[in-house]
């Protein structure tokens, strides 16, 4: 064997290995460092938003804190001397009654029957207002988005008065149909409530998805699309490998926001049912156990639990989708 191999000082400039990391390892690599530039943005990003995001922490903790302090007491409003520390107490008695469960179940159920049928009408109306002529795409897209602009307490009392045994229309306009007719009271029983409050609320907010799909729908480049077709990809090809996977990051904004409203929903039970025949969802419960009974420190046990509920939505939805909206990761994973 060869003696005279000379030796490589690691520290030699010369050397065109030196400072690099073995074949197929980690090792030697370092982050890029961060410009002064980028830090300078950084800074000011905090110092334009740190003010708003200072108010609305102090805004939204406030009451949470509350919330969850009252939970922890025997408390009424009718007896405020009697007020008495019982710890868990009152999440013990709501955990344990088939009322709060039913309550829940209803509140998952319309949670994800609407949007599931909002996410897509909503990318139907999105597509239909992104491929509609330029000359009528202002008057698609405001027809498309009126029912959004009217008040969630305006649409409920609508849609009532529309099914309304007294005073709505739609038992007559149905009453060609085996098994309507105008005796057809659709407030008398749970089913047919549920249907025709899930059907407001799909009605209501549907525009609100169409709108965030429709600003997904504009970030998708065009020659991806192109480039799929002249390769022979047919139109769901085309959907499901080139559009949907770059509106990723929308579809997560769009079912992660509807997904928390629908969860709260509580004006259209309200107005409609007032939670009889088994339509009693969370917020009701809360409002009704608070406001009506007056006992706070149950009340704020239920709003307690449902304000964990409501986070834990969002903690599914943001791994369940798993988009770096900030770009800090480099994109989309």
């Amino acid at each position: 064997m060869p003696t005279n191999v000379p030796a490589v000082d690691p520290a030699d400039p010369a050397d065109p290995h030196r400072g690099s990391a073995p074949p197929g390892g980690s090792r030697g690599r370092r982050k890029a460092p961060t410009s002064e530039r980028a830090k300078a943005e950084a800074r000011l990003g905090w110092w334009l938003a740190g003010p708003a995001f200072v108010i609305m922490v102090a805004v939204i903790f406030y009451p949470v804190a509350q919330a969850v302090w009252d939970s922890m007491f025997n408390y009424r409003l009718t007896a405020p001397a009697d007020r008495e520390f019982i710890g868990l107490g009152n999440y013990a008695t709501i955990l344990t009654d088939g009322v709060f469960w039913s309550a829940l179940g209803v509140t998952v159920l319309i949670t994800v029957v609407t949007v599931f049928v909002e996410l897509i009408l909503g990318f139907i109306l999105a597509m239909i207002m992104h491929k509609a002529i330029k000359s009528t795409r202002g008057l698609v897209r405001t027809v498309i988005l009126v029912p959004y602009g009217i008040i969630t307490v305006v649409s409920a009392y609508a849609w009532y008065y529309m099914f309304s045994i007294d005073s709505g229309y739609v038992n007559n306009w149905l009453s060609w149909l085996p098994g309507f007719n105008d005796e057809l009271n659709w407030f008398a029983q749970g089913g047919t409530s549920l249907v025709i409050i899930m059907f407001s609320e799909i009605w209501k907010t549907t525009p609100f998805i169409s709108l965030l799909l429709l600003a997904g729908l504009a970030q998708v480049p065009e020659d991806l699309s192109e480039a799929a077709s002249v390769d022979g990809a047919n139109w769901w090809q085309r959907l499901s490998r080139v559009v949907l996977p770059n509106m990723k990051a929308a579809i997560m904004v769009a079912v992660l926001f509807r997904a928390l409203d629908a969860f709260r929903v509580f004006d259209s039970i309200f107005i409609m049912t007032n939670g009889a025949y088994g339509t009693e969802v969370l917020s009701l419960l809360a409002y009704r156990t608070s406001i009506s009974r007056l006992e706070i420190g149950l009340g704020s046990a239920i709003s307690v639990v449902l304000f964990l509920c409501v986070a834990l939505i969002a903690f599914v939805a943001i791994k369940v989708f798993n988009v770096d909206l900030a770009g800090s990761k480099g994109g989309r994973k």
